[in-house]
């Protein structure tokens, strides 16, 4: 019974050496509120444990003002005016890491940058956290350090590890915290990470448990929910809805602005309350008032739909598991030399059988026209175009390099020969750069001290299967592209050999060896022998 094995063999031929090729936000909980009467009618809001009043907070960036390994990229900024001797800090920290029990807290003076050791954390959830600390310096601000890490890696090679929670109070303070009277409240002044890159606001502030049920609820009958989103706002969560749609609530519009010429994107996040499968989206072209169109054409999903290496069409089946969420981004090529105005469409979202859910898309196109799409503004991802480029596809020659030439068996290209040996696989490689990679040398340095070539070793006897060949064919010769086939032969294995050389001097070759009879084999080994004063070059594979 025949057998087929595909090996794939990649071979970069590179000058002299081979190279084997990775802010403000509100926050709603259910505070337990007890009404206390005094004796001149004054009723007061004792805040206990559950957080349901909303408070305003800041987020901010730290202009990279503390030292991250040892106290992580985020803080919380407390502003205590109490002279209790304990402090109660409720953190809306809506945070989208997992077990944050399971961190360190750190509090610092912020005035002295002393750390305070007098701490107790109580409540930590995903949510907020319920911390007690001694403020030794009386009123004014603190800092709570809440993901604290220690790089355990190289500079080159970073490992962060959180720090494991730590316990450094003293027991008569942790006694005082049993009475009340020794508390008083401190209140969160601003959320802050430590530069902009680390700023989980807003896409990385997680909605509250309540806050997705309830939006759930309101729309009970939908297999899924759509979020639009504009671009400059990449969906970075799949397990959480940020809490800024949340607020913003289920819209079924979309608008922003893009200029002519540009490679304008936008997103469609989806929230999959059931698994579903083969999400896809259709657009309708985009029509101004005076009726300037975007043509439907201009308009795709990067998901679902691309070009492939080759220039041919790509399609992709999209499934997103249930309460998952999924990103899906958008393109939109404008013209340039479209009218400005505002061009409507709409993009619908189906699921088979499912209902489909409509975007009303208003995409406003300014006077202003850009060139090359707008790459030098990638923080707008104009770039993503480029996952679909078909540039440089019709493989011309790119100076500096020079044509391909082939005589008898051997290709010549930019400073280089590769000689094939009847079996389709290089005999010889051949630099003929200085040392300097300045110009060029009449003799030769030699790659290989002999051809490469494959072992195939029978279990039986041990010994080597023994090929005949018809020498080479080639089969395409253009001035960026040869392609060649070698077909071998023996009593037991067919070796199709396909192989082709570029013009920068890319090789790839396709080894398909077919079982003509059943055959048991000890052993199949592929050899490259460099020459050993090349072989210091070699680089990868370990």
């Amino acid at each position: 019974m025949g057998a087929s094995l595909l090996v794939w063999l990649f071979i970069t031929f590179k000058n002299e050496f081979n190279h084997f090729q990775f802010m403000s936000t509100t926050y709603a909980r259910n505070f337990n509120t007890v009404l206390i009467l005094k004796r001149l009618t004054f009723l007061c809001l004792f805040f206990m444990n559950k957080p349901v009043a909303a408070q305003q907070v800041n987020y901010s960036i730290g202009n990279d003002g503390w030292n991250p390994d040892s106290l992580g990229n985020h803080r919380a900024v407390i502003e205590f005016k109490g002279d209790a001797k304990i402090a109660k800090a409720i953190i809306p920290w809506r945070r989208r890491d997992t077990d944050p029990q399971d961190k360190r807290i750190i509090v610092e003076d912020a005035k002295t940058h002393q750390k305070i050791l007098n701490v107790k954390p109580a409540t930590l959830n995903r949510e907020f956290g319920e911390i007690y600390f001694e403020p030794f310096s009386g009123s004014g601000e603190y800092y709570i350090y809440y993901m604290p890490y220690k790089n355990e890696g190289r500079s080159n090679y970073p490992k962060g590890v959180y720090l494991k929670p730590e316990n450094t109070a003293s027991e008569e303070w942790i006694n005082l915290i049993a009475d009340t009277k020794n508390i008083s409240p401190a209140t969160v002044k601003e959320m802050q990470s430590i530069n902009a890159f680390n700023s989980f606001y807003p896409m990385e502030v997680i909605a509250t448990k309540d806050e997705t049920r309830n939006i759930i609820s309101a729309n009970a009958a939908a297999t899924y929910l759509v979020f639009p989103e504009d671009r400059m706002h990449p969906i970075k969560m799949t397990d959480d809805l940020t809490q800024r749609w949340i607020q913003r609530g289920i819209k079924k519009t979309f608008s922003d602005t893009a200029a002519k010429g540009e490679n304008f994107s936008f997103q469609l996040g989806i929230l999959a309350l059931k698994k579903i499968q083969n999400i896809k989206i259709q657009f309708t072209e985009l029509v101004s008032v005076n009726g300037s169109t975007i043509s439907a054409k201009n308009i795709s999903c990067i998901n679902t739909d691309g070009t492939g290496y080759d220039g041919k069409p790509l399609h992709f089946a999209v499934d997103i598991p249930a309460n998952k969420v999924q990103a899906m981004w958008c393109t939109i090529d404008v013209p340039q030399n479209i009218p400005e105005g505002v061009y409507n469409g709409k993009a619908t979202v189906t699921k088979g059988s499912a209902e489909p859910t409509e975007v009303q898309l208003s995409i406003t196109v300014s006077n202003k026209s850009i060139a090359n799409g707008g790459i030098d503004e990638p923080w707008k991802m104009t770039r993503l175009k480029w996952l679909n480029s078909t540039m440089a596809q019709d493989n011309t020659v790119v100076a500096p390099y020079t044509a391909l030439k082939v005589e008898g068996n051997t290709i010549s290209l930019l400073g280089r020969k590769v000689a094939l040996n009847k079996d389709g696989f290089p005999k010889q490689v051949q630099t003929f750069f200085t040392s300097e990679m300045t110009g060029y040398q009449s003799q030769p340095n030699n790659l290989l001290a002999e051809a490469i070539h494959f072992h195939f070793t029978k279990k039986k006897d041990a010994k080597d299967i023994q090929w005949k060949n018809n020498g080479v064919k080639f089969t395409l010769h253009q001035p960026g592209t040869v392609q060649w086939q070698a077909i071998n032969t023996s009593e037991d294995l067919n070796m199709e050999v396909n192989a082709s050389i570029e013009f920068d001097g890319f090789v790839s070759y396709a080894v398909k060896v077919t079982a003509l009879k059943d055959v048991e084999l000890s052993n199949i080994a592929m050899q490259i022998p460099f020459s050993k004063p090349q072989a210091k070059y070699m680089m990868g594979l370990g």
